[in-house]
């Protein structure tokens, strides 16, 4: 699934292109994806203009001129293509938006995981899939007091923890084991741990880990390439994720003797980390 910072990617590359312009033709090639499509969604998208494009944990904001916001997320295997002209359609070119300078952006998802919905932007806070979501990751709110805070007493393991969205929003897998490692933290920690000193180690590290990862374009793992077709670059950098068995990038362990990065399974999920290093 893309995580912050492939979506962030999207994101600008979509407001690149798209800001300011507006949607002159819209089609809608099924009824649904992960949920029902808005009803009569084209004919209440044609004519309106893109004023702001957002982002909340991993969903793509759409801000329009009649107070209306188009909400997407990308789920498992969405993309978000930009064009100059209308594209012929492939088989799972789901929603074709065309605006008034001629760039179309095609909604693609094989899985069919995604899902697009239409908002009030005066409702958007009470929207069921931001209410509970805790602070933006980027953002001058999320500080090692405020996480320090939300672990205090939590006995989950702290990668359990930071994939919870109530906690902190939008972090994903990869980005945790790289944070993680980063910061010295071992996945296994309890959460109740990782407050006052550790937080403060971790808080800079996660922000430093998705900063670098959208000033790369993001990982591209199966399906994920950016608006403008480019894969991401991320995926060379990890410094733990999916190396079991290799050295951990940026770690003086002797690898070759310790077995090198680990593997364990966390809540259904891998975590990927360096024994030696992470405490």
């Amino acid at each position: 699934m893309p995580e912050l910072p492939e979506v962030e990617t999207v994101r600008r590359g979509l407001a690149a292109k798209i800001l300011g312009q507006r949607f002159v033709a819209v089609e809608q090639r099924r009824a649904d994806l992960r949920y029902p499509l808005p009803d009569d969604l084209p004919n209440r998208l044609v004519g309106r203009t893109v004023e702001a494009i957002d982002r909340r944990a991993k969903y793509l904001l759409l801000r329009l001129d009649d107070g209306m916001v188009l909400m997407i997320h990308l789920g498992m295997s969405g993309r978000m293509l930009l064009a100059d002209g209308r594209q012929d359609p492939g088989p799972h070119d789901h929603l074709i938006f065309m605006t008034d300078d001629g760039t179309s952006v095609t909604f693609n998802d094989v899985r069919r995981f995604g899902m697009v919905d239409l908002v009030s932007s005066n409702a958007l806070a009470a929207y069921p899939a931001l209410a509970s979501l805790g602070p933006e990751p980027l953002g001058d709110d999320f500080t090692p007091t405020v996480l320090s805070a939300s672990l205090n007493g939590k006995r989950t393991p702290i990668k359990a923890a930071l994939l919870d969205q109530r906690v902190v929003a939008g972090l994903g897998n990869i980005y945790v084991c790289e944070a993680l490692f980063d910061a010295g933290i071992s996945p296994r920690r309890l959460a109740k741990t990782v407050v006052g000193a550790r937080a403060e180690r971790l808080v800079p590290a996660i922000k430093s880990v998705l900063d670098r990862a959208i000033a790369v374009g993001g990982s591209s793992l199966r399906d994920y390439v950016q608006a403008s077709g480019e894969l991401g670059y991320f995926q060379h950098e990890w410094a733990v994720y999916g190396r079991e068995g290799q050295p951990c990038k940026g770690c003086d362990c002797d690898w070759e003797a310790n077995g090198g990065v680990q593997r364990l399974v966390q809540s259904n999920r891998s975590t990927f980390y360096c024994p030696r290093r992470q405490r």
